[in-house]
């Protein structure tokens, strides 16, 4: 049978004070950073651009790709990307109901695990990381 994957795309929109973009999720009232599933016929990079800017009315230019994050009961494979705001303002999305930009210790405050390390990983000069999770925990190699 042929396995099947979705893909998503995440960006950590950092600023200079080093405070990263986050939303709180209308659906489940969780915390992460803007993103969501890839269309079919558009590149990474755009869709981190597209879906940054919907949840959160801010225009981003993507840089590094900087981790690889599989979902292994779901079987989704999430890319995060390192951006930089070049435009837009803060506001809130059918997709969002807050925000906010966080320090790197309200990120790891308010995330769970496998949201709270990506940013956390994309601030790092050692990406990308590639890390595999059932949801809710990072999985051991």
């Amino acid at each position: 049978m042929q396995p099947l994957h979705s893909v998503s795309v995440a960006g950590v929109v950092v600023r200079e004070d080093g405070r990263v973009l986050t939303i709180r999720r209308a659906d489940n009232g969780t915390w992460e950073p803007p993103g969501g599933v890839l269309e079919l016929d558009e590149a990474p990079e755009d869709g981190v651009r597209r879906e940054v800017f919907e949840e959160t009315g801010v225009k981003v230019e993507v840089g590094d790709l900087t981790g690889v994050y599989k979902n292994m009961t779901l079987g989704v494979v999430a890319l995060v990307f390192r951006c930089r705001a070049e435009g837009g303002h803060e506001q809130l999305s059918d997709e969002s109901t807050a925000v906010e930009w966080l320090s790197p210790e309200e990120v790891a405050e308010r995330m769970g695990e496998v949201y709270s390390i990506r940013i956390l990983d994309a601030l790092r000069d050692d990406a990308p990381h590639v890390r595999s999770h059932d949801g809710r925990k990072i999985l051991d190699a």
